[in-house]
């Protein structure tokens, strides 16, 4: 008995975060991603950031296939500046089928699972958005460091058809290529 309180709990979280992963059928998403091409280092170039990397700077999301429907996810960046420590996270996305693997379940810790929907990527593979249905967080992100102003004003857009209030975008800073010491 005196167990049995603690893993109904558990089971009743973990069947409330399974759901709220899966976005509606009327939100935003590619129908279907290349997998194998999205795979690699993306630049975020703006976003509307969770608190943890509110004043991120050099910010890089690299994704590896995993086994079945994992992805290896290695986030790193530099806290307040370029010079500043860098930071790093290694949470697990899990495609979620039936989705055109546009929708994944990133876990950070067990057994919280958030929602990652990829509501953009170009049909060249170098500039890709990811949303949530919440819409609170986004990200906007390139395959280079940096992008031209109007193909950023061109996503911005996009996030604002998202239905976000893009006032809230902050643009990472990142430094060229030439001068980064972690790729």
């Amino acid at each position: 008995m005196r167990f049995l309180r603690p893993a109904i709990l558990i089971l009743l979280g973990l069947s409330l975060g399974a759901c709220s992963v899966m976005p509606s059928k009327n939100f935003p998403r590619e129908r279907q991603v290349n997998i194998n091409r999205y795979m690699g280092p993306w630049y975020v170039i703006a976003h509307i950031p969770p608190s943890v990397t509110k004043n991120s700077y050099d910010s890089i999301e690299r994704y590896t296939k995993g086994k079945e429907n994992r992805i290896k996810v290695d986030f790193t960046y530099r806290e307040g500046s370029f010079d500043g420590k860098k930071k790093e996270k290694k949470p697990t996305g899990f495609i979620l089928p039936g989705t055109g693997n546009a929708v994944w379940a990133m876990e950070f810790f067990w057994p919280l699972k958030l929602q990652y929907v990829i509501s953009y990527v170009s049909p060249d593979y170098k500039t890709t958005i990811v949303a949530r249905e919440k819409r609170d967080y986004v990200w906007i992100m390139a395959r280079t460091p940096s992008i031209s102003d109007s193909t950023y004003q061109k996503l911005v857009d996009r996030v604002k058809n998202l239905g976000y209030d893009t006032s809230k975008l902050r643009r990472v800073p990142q430094q060229p290529l030439s001068q980064r010491d972690d790729l």
